[in-house]
């Protein structure tokens, strides 16, 4: 599958314009018109040392209720955007913002393979319906 990119550099040249991912909240403000309502959808919103968007990327797109990501990925695309770390959210179709096991696994090995690489996983967002869960807030990461 191709990743697609919404690249801000063009947009946000000078530092101070890029949106800062400074909460989840605002991770949710930016990301829930993008998410399709009948399918999950994962991005990745590759940072820099401040916080401020690079990049946003679509990692996959899966079913109603799945979508197979593996951290080779979401890591490939922070590399190749020279993130200093990386955010990555989900939505649920289903509106329920709560974490599978699947999610919470996926959060776990993201992690991981940041520690490995040098690339700090800040938080992974899952949106549901008018809502959103945060593995950040939770203690999760």
């Amino acid at each position: 599958m191709k990743i697609s990119i919404l690249n801000l550099k063009e947009e946000y040249t000078d530092y101070p314009t890029r949106p800062i991912m400074s909460s989840p909240e605002k991770v949710y403000e930016i990301l829930k018109p993008l998410f399709l309502p009948d399918r999950e959808t994962f991005y990745l919103l590759s940072l820099n040392t401040k916080n401020g968007i690079i990049a946003i990327r679509t990692i996959s797109i899966g079913s109603l209720n799945s979508n197979v990501v593996h951290p080779r990925e979401v890591f490939k695309a922070a590399i190749l955007d020279s993130a200093s770390s990386v955010i990555v959210a989900h939505n649920h179709p289903s509106g329920d913002a709560s974490p599978s096991k699947e999610d919470l696994a996926i959060t776990k090995n993201l992690v991981e393979t940041g520690k490995i690489i040098g690339i700090t996983l800040t938080d992974h967002v899952i949106i549901g319906d008018g809502r959103h869960y945060s593995m950040k807030e939770s203690g999760s990461i």
